[in-house]
């Protein structure tokens, strides 16, 4: 029984836990006020005004002095990855989905259907919480705002505590290039600091869609939040390589994959899965990729640092592999400056840790009798984490990535690339350029593509009088009659 329905006296702590509260909500529904007042204007401006504030958001954190700044910021306020790969991803993921974006309609009449009568016309969904993560406090911030604002939405950021310097900055580079195209810098906001929780929750709750990128914590707060939410699954990927492949390609595929960035992408592989036949030749080629193979008790020692209490330990996460080595008390493998950190492992599951997300330059390695068994591997090792990322597969037969396609749960199958660059989006193949990859009901998600424009928009649909068509009941079940009677 609530006994404040009574009148019941409030505790001292209860009433300032709830003046805080009342606090929040109203620091972020003035936020939301100000987006709403924006983005009215903006929303009936044209489809030239969209594109320009997509293209400002996007010179914003393209321009290299500005990406420079970022990417530095972004390393020495979160400790995760290294400035060059940030600076590259920073560069290459808004250029991508510019090409993905450039000359597409998302204002007014987008599609017409004269056979059907039904024309189609994009309406935007009004303000977007984008909820980031710390492991890239800029490039993914960068691709929500830019996807909004090209839809006609305005965009409040919710960053993650170490990535709120880095946001910050990046919208104040947004808001002078805003400021130049003659728009308003409220249709961009983010979040005051301290960013806590429950200010995150308010703006879940008052913002019309929410796109959430980061911790399943973040992303089931979005789904109960009671707005409209699109939310990522974990990653864990694993990559097979098989008999057929071209061991020395896609060992150096794999280490630049492994190592970009120090691993902090979702995409990056977590273990690779090898034919029997091809294993040790294998090992060798990624030894001369620069890993290194750990003995039995170099393992133990990695797993003691890497993990505590069960719990991925924050001081080895998208740090390079010799100071990694280092942490674990591995001085003889940290002077090699390897570039990447392997272990050999057979089990799955809580036990056996290394066959989880790690988030850090260390690859566990599994053996396989064949490509059915490295296949069965990987269905084990997604239904303890990573259901509905992605598989990498490299090999030459393209019938077994299909057979990966209609077997294992995955969203996308990646054929001989670097994983962590292919499967968000790459110049060198047709998926869209994102850093928030769906991963479907295995997942826990509503959609299996890479988040990009179509998720930032209403369509409205207006249907015509046509002449009918009605169909005969022999014509749609004549088939089935046929088979089995009437």
């Amino acid at each position: 029984m609530n006994s404040r329905a009574f009148g019941a006296i409030v505790p001292p702590a209860d009433r300032h836990a709830d003046a805080l509260a009342q606090d929040v909500d109203a620091q972020v529904a003035a936020l939301v006020a100000r987006a709403r007042a924006a983005q009215r204007d903006f929303a009936s401006a044209g489809q030239q005004t969209l594109d320009m504030a997509a293209s400002a958001a996007a010179w914003a954190i393209m321009e290299p002095l500005r990406n420079r700044q970022l990417a530095e910021l972004a390393v020495r306020d979160t400790g995760l990855g290294n400035v060059d790969d940030k600076f590259q991803k920073n560069f290459r993921k808004t250029l991508g989905l510019l090409r993905d974006l450039h000359g597409r309609k998302t204002h007014g009449v987008i599609a017409q259907d004269t056979q059907k009568g039904v024309v189609e016309i994009a309406r935007p969904v009004g303000v977007v919480a984008a909820i980031t993560p710390s492991t890239n406090p800029a490039a993914t911030p960068a691709n929500k705002i830019i996807n909004a604002l090209k839809c006609g939405n305005a965009v409040i950021v919710a960053p993650s505590p170490k990535g709120h310097s880095a946001c910050a900055l990046l919208l104040d580079f947004i808001h002078a290039e805003l400021v130049k195209a003659g728009l308003s810098p409220d249709l961009v906001q983010m979040l005051p600091t301290p960013i806590t929780k429950a200010a995150t929750a308010a703006l879940m709750r008052q913002a019309d869609l929410v796109v959430a990128t980061g911790s399943q914590s973040n992303v089931r707060m979005a789904y109960t939040s009671g707005t409209p939410a699109f939310g990522v699954g974990a990653g864990n990927v694993a990559s097979i390589v098989t008999a057929s492949a071209d061991l020395r390609d896609a060992a150096a595929k794999i280490a630049r994959s492994k190592t970009f960035d120090n691993a902090t992408s979702c995409s990056s592989e977590n273990s690779v899965v090898i034919e029997s036949v091809v294993y040790d030749a294998m090992i060798d080629a990624l030894r001369a990729a620069g890993g290194v193979l750990l003995d039995a008790s170099q393992k133990r020692a990695l797993q003691d640092v890497m993990w505590v209490d069960g719990k991925l330990a924050s001081r080895c996460t998208a740090k390079a592999a010799p100071t990694i080595a280092q942490l674990a008390g591995l001085d003889d493998v940290a002077a090699q400056q390897s570039a990447f950190l392997m272990v050999e492992e057979s089990g799955i599951g809580a036990d056996h840790p290394f066959s989880g997300e790690k988030l850090s330059p260390v690859l566990t390695v599994y053996r396989a009798r064949d490509f059915a068994d490295a296949a069965a591997l990987v269905d084990q090792i997604y239904a303890y984490m990573g259901a509905g990322h992605s598989v990498g597969l490299h090999g030459a037969d393209p019938a077994q990535a299909v057979t990966l396609a209609e077997t294992l749960p995955v969203a996308r199958v990646i054929v001989n690339q670097a994983h962590c660059f292919a499967t968000g989006g790459n110049f060198d193949n047709g998926l869209p350029f994102s850093l928030s990859m769906g991963c479907g009901t295995w997942g826990k998600n509503n959609f299996t593509d890479n988040l990009g424009f179509r998720q930032y928009l209403n369509v409205t649909r207006v249907a015509f009088p046509i002449a009918a068509a009605v169909p005969e009941v022999d014509e749609l079940l004549g088939d089935y009659f046929g088979r089995v009677g009437r």
